[in-house]
């Protein structure tokens, strides 16, 4: 059997399963060709960088499942997946994912509506009279 390394990434509500193994360069995300699953260019590039990141573009195919969140938390959720993958793969790739920024999860996230407010921190328009 071919060696395979699962990892999870996870960005906002978006949370990415990946599958990494040796092939030809092939990203499935979710049954469906990452160029087609995210049509914007920036999003695409998102994606593709942890591999860029190691030149191997063309060495790596992954497996793709992800959900919730929108498409750009998504794209970063797969970023760190894959990142984390690569790294379970091989130890020499943390010394170039590492000081790229692509190990460290994004810890950012909505804020909670706290009550007597509209929105997190939004208030209701105070009227003096």
């Amino acid at each position: 059997m071919e060696k395979q390394k699962k990892a999870i990434g996870r960005r906002k509500e978006a949370v990415a399963r990946v599958y990494l193994t040796k092939g030809t360069g092939k990203i499935t995300v979710n049954d469906r060709d990452y160029k087609v699953y995210f049509p914007l260019m920036y999003l695409q590039n998102q994606v593709e960088l942890p591999l860029k990141t190691i030149n191997g573009l063309e060495q790596y195919d992954a497996l793709v499942t992800v959900d919730g969140g929108g498409q750009k938390g998504q794209a970063e959720a797969i970023k760190l997946g894959i990142s984390r993958a690569l790294c379970n793969l091989d130890t020499e790739n943390r010394v170039a994912l590492k000081p790229a920024g692509l190990l460290t999860r994004d810890p950012r996230s909505v804020e909670r509506k706290k009550f007597g407010h509209k929105k997190a921190r939004r208030s209701y328009q105070f009227s003096k009279r």
